[in-house]
């Protein structure tokens, strides 16, 4: 007879309890260092003993793979690595240690992210549960309850976060003097940190136009190079880890990187529940909360936008209405699976506003984002004839060197554009 060797995930592995918010510390994986870095510090001023992971060796990608099909998914392959690698150093006591997860819930591997998680845990860290943050559902026995206050606190986080790394990214390149970017970003960290911590962070305006301010106080050089948009699959769009420290490549071949809003992604999560209600007549009370949310998210949005023009020092974010009529030139809101619509939006968002070259990041056999994103680019190059785009898969097989000479490609191209319209 053969013998059944199902796992039955939910049932034999450790769940997370409320009561853990006093005895475990909580691992997170490093997605995006500086938002994550502000999140990180607000789950800690709510009573969560949290930590930050930046380990980014190899090692941590090898341990991926012990654990995780390369074919599966390379973000989670990196989680999971990412996990184990940090366990493994000896720096926590495991019996009272979680992991935290985020999940959006859509039709992609990354909501299986938990129960791989769990697999690789039961194998090395039987012990040690897995939270995951969802807002759709997900993993109802081991979810991290969060409640309309801090909920709250996350979304002003994210907007700050945004700004910070917009405004950044177009210093960075043309500063001066060597580092005082990264010097400057610091301190808008911790200053973020503090109007937390003092509960005043909900002053929006005042917040944001000290992030816009520190940044044009940097003394920068007035030149023209070659900006490079990076969109694609959310974790090797953001991670350090995922993309093989894109920007900083990007930055050492004297370009300026720009990066989209993290909270694009957040309205484009929204705006799907709600044109499902369109789609299928699901019209109850989530697609309400849905529309009020968005209202309220893009109002802010739409508010951040107005005090960057206003500054004039920088180039404004893109506002997700605009997003949304892109995406409809391209590609139907009802292709909703993993990033969507989202990706060929940004990209032309990105060409509308100067930003011809573009990086489309994906993880080797991500279909929703080869479909997507790959798919749609000579739809978007008949659009927009000088956009230069190059998608770049990543996973633990290809190396490093593969994919900067593929950008390089890419950047050749561009600077001969630059060139000749100089």
């Amino acid at each position: 007879m053969k013998e059944d060797n199902t796992i039955n995930y939910k049932e034999d592995f450790p769940k997370w309890k409320d009561e853990y918010k006093y005895t475990h510390k909580i691992l997170i994986p490093d997605m995006l260092p500086w938002h994550f870095a502000i999140i990180s510090e607000v789950l800690k001023q709510e009573g969560y003993d949290v930590e930050l992971l930046k380990n980014s060796t190899r090692s941590v990608v090898d341990e991926g793979l012990k654990h995780v099909h390369n074919d599966t998914c390379y973000p989670c392959l990196c989680v999971v690595g990412q996990f184990i690698d940090a366990l493994k150093s000896g720096k926590y006591d495991i019996a009272h240690t979680a992991v935290l997860i985020t999940q959006s819930g859509g039709g992609c591997r990354a909501s299986n992210y938990v129960s791989l998680i769990r697999k690789a845990l039961k194998a090395e860290f039987p012990e040690v549960p897995v939270v995951s943050v969802n807002f759709s559902g997900l993993e109802k026995d081991s979810s991290f309850k969060v409640g309309i206050k801090l909920l709250l606190k996350l979304a002003f986080a994210i907007f700050y976060g945004d700004t910070l790394i917009w405004c950044y990214n177009q210093t960075k390149p043309y500063e001066e003097e060597a580092g005082a970017t990264d010097a400057v970003r610091d301190i808008v960290v911790k200053t973020i940190c503090e109007k937390f911590e003092s509960g005043r962070y909900k002053r929006f305006k005042s917040i944001n136009s000290y992030i816009i301010s520190a940044f044009a106080a940097v003394r920068r050089r007035r030149e023209d190079k070659v900006k490079v948009g990076i969109v694609g699959e959310i974790y090797v769009k953001y991670s350090y880890l995922g993309n093989n420290g894109l920007e900083k490549f990007l930055l050492s071949e004297d370009c300026e990187p720009v990066v989209p809003a993290l909270m694009d992604f957040v309205l484009y999560c929204i705006v799907n529940n709600i044109n499902d209600g369109y789609f299928y007549g699901r019209k109850g009370v989530f697609w309400q909360v849905n529309k009020l949310l968005y209202t309220v998210l893009h109002s802010l949005q739409k508010k951040a936008i107005k005090l960057i023009k206003k500054d004039g020092n920088f180039e404004p974010l893109h506002d997700f209405e605009h997003l949304r009529k892109c995406a409809d030139e391209v590609l139907n809101q009802g292709v909703k699976m993993g990033e969507g619509w989202l990706i060929p939006a940004e990209m032309a968002a990105l060409a509308e506003t100067g930003v011809k070259n573009v990086v489309c990041t994906q993880p080797f056999g991500c279909l929703p984002n080869h479909v997507a994103g790959k798919g749609a680019v000579r739809t978007l190059k008949n659009i927009y004839p000088d956009e230069n785009i190059v998608a770049v898969d990543y996973d633990p097989s290809a190396t490093k060197v593969n994919q900067e000479n593929r950008i390089k490609l890419m950047l050749a191209t561009a600077r001969e554009n630059l060139k000749n319209k100089g």
